[in-house]
This record gives structure tokens, sequence and C-alpha cells, in this order.
């Protein structure tokens, strides 16, 4: 018989039908740890079917514990805000040169911020971003004439959510070396934000199922209870 490995081997001790308070499934991601540090993920099951325009969910949500991890950004401005995006910390700055660099493929970035002068350009970019979720977007606050907040905001803990086709959001809280408190901080403004992003168009109950894991940890089903207004 094949030896199992230790992720199914917590998966076969753990009732797959129990549902976890935030803290229970923390400390039991906790016990089965790998040697790197895992990132903490939230999966909430939403009941809208994002084919429909009036029940997509998509939004920014500021984590307030950070998300642990270096994200990368790029932002197309000129002049005094290109200073201003540099001096915020910006990873790349640029113009025409920029969009000539995404259009040959180089395109490691975690965000894409632009001033609103600027959507001439980015236009030209929608067949390369748009498909790995990197256009500006006004509704974002990624295009905006105030890039300085923009940068520093992404840098500090911003996250994206965007429902999938299946009706389900995925995002990182963080990661497992963070203090439970950290992480149940950065569940409770994710989850929050989704909620209050609920569209007009979704019927019937909206957060259906939330699940916690970890990079190598099993999936918790999170009792609803602990989100408020689930």
């Amino acid at each position: 018989m094949a030896k199992q490995t230790k992720k199914q081997q917590l998966v076969a001790k753990l009732d797959s039908e129990k549902t976890y308070s935030v803290d229970e499934a923390l400390a039991t991601l906790r016990e089965h740890k790998a040697k790197f540090d895992e990132t903490v993920e939230v999966a909430m099951n939403l009941g809208v079917d994002p084919r429909h325009a009036d029940q997509m969910v998509r939004g920014m949500v500021s984590l307030p514990s950070g998300t642990g991890k270096e994200v990368k950004v790029a932002v197309f401005a000129k002049g005094d805000n290109a200073e201003k995006a540099k001096a915020a910390g910006a990873d790349v700055v640029g113009a025409e040169d920029l969009m000539e660099d995404m259009q040959n493929g180089n395109l490691d970035y975690d965000r894409v911020i632009a001033t609103p002068d600027m959507m001439g350009v980015v236009g030209r970019l929608g067949k390369v971003l748009g498909p790995k979720g990197l256009m500006p977007n006004p509704k974002l606050g990624t295009v905006t004439p105030n890039v300085e907040q923009a940068v520093k905001d992404a840098k500090g803990g911003q996250v994206e959510f965007r429902v999938e086709k299946q009706g389900i959001i995925h995002s990182g809280i963080g990661k497992l070396s963070f203090d439970d408190a950290d992480l149940k901080k950065n569940f409770a403004a994710l989850t929050d934000a989704i909620v209050k992003a609920k569209p007009s168009g979704a019927k019937g109950k909206y957060v259906q199922k939330i699940t916690l894991t970890s990079s190598m940890g099993p999936g918790l089903k999170v009792d609803l209870a602990e989100v408020e207004g689930a």
C-alpha cells in the first residue's frame, strides 16, 4: 500500500463535515505546518453567477496586518506624477517605454496603476493585461490622479478580490508565521468587504461556504456565523 503523505494522513483524520471557528481552523493548520512559511488562504463560495454583469463581485480591500508578501508595482505616469510614484516605492515607472516593455512580455507585476491621462497608452495593452487581471480600472482605484497613495496602498497590504466562474473568491490573508490576532483581523477585513460587495443581482443565500486553508494544509470549513452579514 502506498505511503500516505502528511497531508493525506491529516485529511483522513479530519471530519469533513465539521465546521470550525477561525481560531480552531488556524490552530489545526498550525499543527501540521510545512517547513516553509505557508500562505493562509480564504475561499468563499457565493450564490452568484458571474456570467451576469449584475452578479459580478470584485473590489479592493486593505488587509490591516499586510500580506507578508512583496508586491511588485508598475505605474504609468509622466512628470510630477512619475516622481511621486517613484518616491512612494513603485518598482517601475514609465509611459510609452513601459508599454513597449509589457508588449514584449515583461509582465512580472502584481499591480499596474495609471494616471487618467495615460489611459490612451495603457488602453493598447488590453489584450496583454486583461487576461492577467492587471488592467488599470477606475473602480478599483488603479486609474487615479493620486498615484502616490495608490502605490502606498498596493505596497501596504491592499488586495484585489474577484469572483471566478464557479462563484468562488480565493484570496490570501497573510502567512502562517503571522500571529492569530493579525490573521483574524485580515480574515474579518476581507470577508466584510466581500459581504458589502454583494451585487444587486444576487438572489437567495449570498455567502454559502467559507473555507480556510494553508499552502500545504487541508481545507477547513468555517462556521458562517464567524462572518458578519453572512
